[in-house]
C-alpha cells in the first residue's frame, strides 16, 4: 500500500491511496469464512457450504467492502499519523472507480486543511477591561432588598404600596346605599398593588384601620371573571351582575416589616457566620456585589477580546468548496441552492473556532475532568442561587454536578465551555489589559450598540 499527500494550495490537498491485492486479501478471506459458518444454502448443512460456492456467490460484494474499508482506513491513518488538521471530512474523487476484476486500485480523496494562523496573543495586543465600581448606594439598595426578602408580614397602622388589606366588602346601589340582598364578603382580602387601574389604587392610599373606601372591583381587574369571582366569592358566571361600586370597610392592614439588621439576617443573606455586625455585613455585601460584577466584567472581556483577536488575525483562508460539500452531506436542510448563503452565516463561528483551537494548542490548554466538573458546578450554583445562599451547600452542589456530567451531551457542552473559558483566561494573561473603572450605567452603555442593532 502506498499513501501520498499532494498540497494543492494553502488549504487544499489530495490524498492518493494505492492498494494492492495483499492489502485487502486477508479481509476478504476472513469475511467469506464467517459467511460460510453462518449462512444457510439449500442442500447443505450450516457450516458445510463449500468455500467455492460461498466465494462465487458473495465474493464480489465482500471484495468491494474490503477495498472500501482498506482505502478509508489508509486515509484516516495517514491523517492521524501526519497530524494533518483536516476540516470536515475527506471527499472521494468522482473519478474513483472499482473494477471488480482488477487486483490493484488507486483512489484519490480531496481534503481541506486548516490554515496557518498567527493568533497575535502577545503584549502588543491591547484589550479593554472594565471594572464596575461598587457604590454605597448599590450596597444600600442590596441590603434594603434583602431586608424585604427576609422580612415578615405584620399588622400595620396605614396602607402602603405593597400592603394587603383585610375587611368587609359590601355591594352598593348607584346612590351609594347598601344594596339589599347584594354581595357581602365578611373576610375580604385585596392587594391594591395588583390592581390594573391606577385610579382604583389611589383610593386605598394612606388609609387606616376603620376607614371605608368606595371602589369598583370590576375596574380593578378589567372585569376579569376569575379575579372578580375570587375577590367577591361569587361564581364566574355571575360577575356580569356585579359591576357596580362596593364599599370596603378596613379591619386590618398587613404590611411587610423588613428584617432587622441582626445575626439572623446576616446568616440568611450572606451565609452562616460570614458577618457578625453591620460593618462586616456591609463588607460581605460589597464583596458579593463585586464578585457578581466581576462576572459581568469577564463576560464583557470575552466580547472585546474575541473582537480584538479576530481583527488582528483577519479573515482566514478556508477550503470553502470542500466545507460546503461536507455541510451538505451532514445536513438535510442544506443543498446547492442555499449552501452559499448558509455558509456565509456559519463562516464567522467556524473561523473563531479555528482561532480558539490554535490558541489552545499554542499555549497547551488542556481540559481535565476537574475542569468539566467545575463547569457543572457553576451551572448548579446558578440554578440553586434562586433559593438563597442556604441552598448552596458544598455537598448539594457536588451531588448535582456529578449528575450533570454523566449525561454525554451535557459533558460535550461542558467540555467546549471549559475550553473556551480557559482560552480566554490565557488571552487575559498574555495580552495588555487597558483597565478602566466604570459605573454600572457606563457599563450598560457598552452593550447599547449591539442591542440597538438587534
Amino acid at each position: 500500500m502506498n499513501v501520498n499527500y499532494d498540497k494543492l494550495d494553502n488549504v487544499n490537498g489530495v490524498i492518493t491511496v494505492t492498494i494492492e491485492e495483499k492489502d485487502y486479501a486477508d479481509k476478504v478471506k476472513k469475511q467469506l469464512k464467517e459467511i460460510g459458518k453462518k449462512h444457510v444454502e439449500p442442500g447443505f448443512r450450516p457450516g458445510k457450504v463449500p468455500a467455492g460456492l460461498i466465494a462465487k456467490k458473495y465474493g464480489n460484494s465482500v471484495k468491494l467492502d474490503a477495498i472500501n474499508e482498506t482505502g478509508g482506513e489508509a486515509v484516516y491513518n495517514y491523517i492521524r499519523e501526519n497530524n494533518l488538521h483536516v476540516l470536515g471530512q475527506p471527499v472521494p474523487d468522482v473519478e474513483n472507480k472499482i473494477d471488480i476484476n482488477a487486483k490493484d486500485y488507486t483512489f484519490k480523496f480531496k481534503v481541506g486543511v486548516a490554515p496557518e494562523i498567527d493568533n497575535h496573543i502577545n503584549k502588543d495586543l491591547h484589550v479593554p477591561y472594565y471594572t464596575i465600581q461598587v457604590t454605597e448606594d448599590m450596597i444600600n439598595e442590596q441590603i434594603d432588598g434583602l431586608r424585604k426578602r427576609f422580612g415578615r408580614q405584620v399588622s400595620g397602622e396605614e396602607t402602603d404600596d405593597n400592603c394587603v388589606i383585610k375587611g368587609v366588602i359590601t355591594e352598593l346601589n348607584e346612590d351609594g346605599s347598601v344594596k339589599e340582598e347584594g354581595v357581602v364578603v365578611e373576610n375580604g382580602i385585596i392587594a391594591p398593588v395588583h390592581f390594573k387601574n391606577d385610579e382604583q389604587k389611589e383610593l386605598f392610599k394612606n388609609k387606616k384601620v376603620g376607614d371605608s373606601v368606595v371602589f369598583n372591583p370590576a375596574a380593578t381587574c378589567d372585569t376579569n371573571p376569575v379575579e372578580m369571582s375570587s375577590m367577591l366569592n361569587i361564581d364566574k358566571e355571575d360577575v356580569e351582575n356585579h359591576k357596580g361600586n362596593f364599599r370596603f370597610d378596613i379591619k386590618d392592614i398587613i404590611v411587610l416589616k423588613p428584617a432587622d439588621l441582626d445575626q439572623e439576617l446576616f446568616d440568611n443573606a450572606v451565609g452562616k457566620d460570614k458577618a457578625h455586625n453591620e460593618e462586616e455585613f456591609r463588607a460581605a455585601i460589597k464583596e458579593l456585589l463585586a464578585l457578581n460584577l466581576s462576572n459581568d466584567s469577564n463576560y464583557r472581556f470575552t466580547i472585546d477580546a474575541k473582537d480584538a483577536v479576530e481583527k488582528a488575525v483577519g479573515q482566514l483562508e478556508l477550503p470553502v468548496e470542500i466545507l460546503k460539500e461536507f455541510l451538505i452531506r451532514q445536513n438535510e436542510a442544506l443543498n446547492k441552492d442555499n449552501i452559499d448563503e448558509e455558509f456565509d452565516k456559519l463562516r464567522g463561528q467556524l473561523e473563531w473556532d479555528l482561532v480558539r483551537d490554535n490558541i489552545a494548542e499554542k499555549f497547551e490548554v488542556k481540559v481535565s475532568n476537574e475542569d468539566i466538573l467545575d463547569e457543572a458546578r457553576g451551572v448548579v450554583v446558578r440554578q440553586l442561587m434562586q433559593y438563597g445562599p442556604g441552598a448552596l451547600t458544598d455537598q448539594l452542589v457536588e451531588q448535582y454536578a456529578n449528575q450533570v456530567v454523566k449525561d454525554q451531551k451535557n459533558r460535550e457542552m461542558l467540555t467546549q465551555n471549559a475550553l473556551t473559558r480557559k482560552v480566554f483566561e490565557v488571552i487575559k494573561e498574555n495580552v495588555s489589559l487597558d483597565n478602566k473603572d466604570v459605573t454600572v450605567e457606563e457599563f450598560r452603555q457598552l452593550f447599547a450598540p449591539a442591542q440597538a442593532e438587534a
